[in-house]
């Protein structure tokens, strides 16, 4: 580290200590590497005095303070030096401090270190530690996830095909406790299915989710901020815990899980390289045993297994809800003007004083909820069947007519007279056919509009055609406007009657 001069010493301590910002922010205002920064900071903390009275002290006092270790010649040391791995592991949980920590030892050996010697000694310990064991997690707060790089291969036992099942990996924090799951995919409903099953697996749920930036969780995740995708929030709002997902290209975000990744890897997943699994159920069946292995093993830094720190952790997580999660898509839809809406090509009604309005539809395989404004409105059983509907009773006007009376049969009926007779006898044999009649509404209006672009005369005679033929779809409608099948009157009588009773057709007199 180079030596600074004592006014970017004092600046540096300033900004910190009395301004309090960051190292980052620190660094930019002095133009000093941030790593520079938190050393110096952390160097005047183990001097345990106060800001104001350090920065009146002459500087050749200041450098002594900082770097003690030039000062003095190396002894061998004397003193009991402090359980460094009980002291890593009792500093990460809430409400315990150095100084705490320190009176303890003293208390224990009272020729002991002094607070700062104390401190000092402690981040040396440190700085030798696993790298991804430097960062103090609170027990319970924060769960990693990721999937593995590596895949385990299955063939289909239906198909005959060879698949790649991916590995998804979760780790606590504070005991770097692990969960591995195998899935078909990477699809949101598996990732979701991974968390269910972790929290299951930990008998408890933390209180922060760490993903990596997957759009199974993350949406964007940049300067503009944080979008999470909604599915995923929906999981974690029911499990009452927040997302903060790694940063973008930060590996050290997220390193307690990368180490947990690259474990499960050599211990779990290498054991599976020459044998032959048929589907992903066998797969999850053969990591359980191996998992347990895993977390098992004794860590030499911390002197104890995950599954004993586990034990620790697992009093702080929050306690499961009642009932399991059950996995929900989201989407945004429009109350039609039949008072449903679209859902992967099926119909739920919705209260008709809803019409026009925005809704949130959650649904599943077996259930479809509809909010507005975040206020359940309406349930239904999932439809399978495509074009088919879920209409409840209580969700309809009376006489089958909107609230405010903008559109009803005759007002429909008046505007197919409007443009022919074909056209009302279409509109009426709509409405006669339907159990409800505004279900047919948006249909109607659909094809009514259509003289808007066609003109009145051509969509009467499509019309009538439409009748023969005994089709009512909008598309159809479309198809014989567009390639004037109306015209095709040979073998088709009622539009032959159209067509020579029509008051633009002359006939062949008018020619003599």
């Amino acid at each position: 580290m180079r030596k600074l001069s004592m006014r970017k010493i004092k600046d540096i301590l300033k900004l910190r200590f009395i301004t309090e910002i960051s190292y980052r922010q620190i660094s930019r205002a002095v133009d000093v590497p941030s790593s520079t920064v938190s050393d110096y900071c952390k160097r005047f903390e183990i001097t345990n005095y106060e800001i104001e009275l350090f920065l009146s002290l002459d500087e050749d006092k200041i450098y002594k303070l900082l770097f003690p270790e030039k000062q003095r010649v190396d002894k061998p040391i004397s003193r009991p030096l402090p359980n460094f791995e009980y002291i890593h592991k009792e500093i990460a949980k809430k409400g315990v401090t150095f100084e705490l920590l320190w009176m303890e030892y003293k208390e224990q050996e009272p020729e002991g270190y002094a607070y700062s010697t104390f401190k000092e000694l402690y981040y040396k310990f440190k700085k030798k530690v696993n790298p991804t064991m430097r960062q103090t997690y609170i027990p319970g707060h924060q769960m990693f996830v990721d999937y593995s790089g590596l895949i385990v291969q299955y063939n289909d036992s239906l198909t005959g095909k060879v698949l790649k099942a991916q590995i998804f990996v979760a780790v606590l924090g504070g005991s770097g406790c692990a969960f591995v799951h195998a899935t078909p995919s990477q699809k949101q409903e598996y990732f979701i299915k991974s968390h269910i099953l972790a929290y299951e697996f930990y008998d408890g749920v933390p209180k922060i989710m760490v993903p990596d930036n997957l759009k199974s969780a993350i949406i964007s995740n940049n300067k503009k901020g944080i979008v999470v995708n909604e599915s995923y929030a929906e999981m974690c709002r029911y499990y009452n815990c927040a997302v903060e997902p790694a940063r973008p290209k930060k590996p050290q975000d997220k390193g307690i899980v990368e180490q947990a990744v690259q474990g499960i890897q050599r211990w779990i997943l290498a054991v599976f390289r020459h044998r032959t699994f048929f589907s992903v159920d066998e797969i999850n069946q053969a990591i359980a045993p191996l998992i347990d292995k895993y977390n098992s093993k004794v860590s030499r830094h911390l002197g104890a297994s995950r599954y004993e720190l586990f034990e620790e952790e697992k009093l702080q997580l929050q306690a499961l809800p009642v009932n399991r999660y059950i996995y929900k898509e989201i989407k945004l839809a429009t109350v039609d003007l039949s008072y449903h809406i679209k859902l992967l090509d099926s119909y739920y009604s919705v209260p008709f004083k809803y019409l026009g309005k925005k809704v949130e539809v959650k649904y599943s395989t077996a259930l479809v909820e509809i909010y507005h404004k975040g206020k359940l409105v309406a349930t239904h059983p999932r439809i399978s069947r495509v074009n088919a509907k879920s209409t409840l009773k209580e969700h309809m006007p009376k006489n089958h007519q909107y609230q405010d009376e903008k559109m009803n049969p005759g007002r429909l009926l008046n505007w197919a007279i409007t443009i022919g007779e074909s056209a009302r006898e279409f509109v009426q044999k709509r409405l006669d056919s339907a159990d409800y009649p505004a279900n047919r509404y948006a249909g109607i209006i659909a094809i009514l509009n259509k003289a808007k672009i066609y003109g009145k005369t051509e969509l009467n005679l499509a019309l009538a055609y439409a009748l023969s033929i005994n089709t009512s779809r909008v598309k159809s409608i479309e198809s014989i406007l567009d390639k004037k099948l109306y015209l095709q009157v040979s073998n088709n009588t009622t539009t032959n009657s159209v067509l020579n009773n029509h008051e633009n057709i002359r006939g062949k007199e008018y020619y003599q």
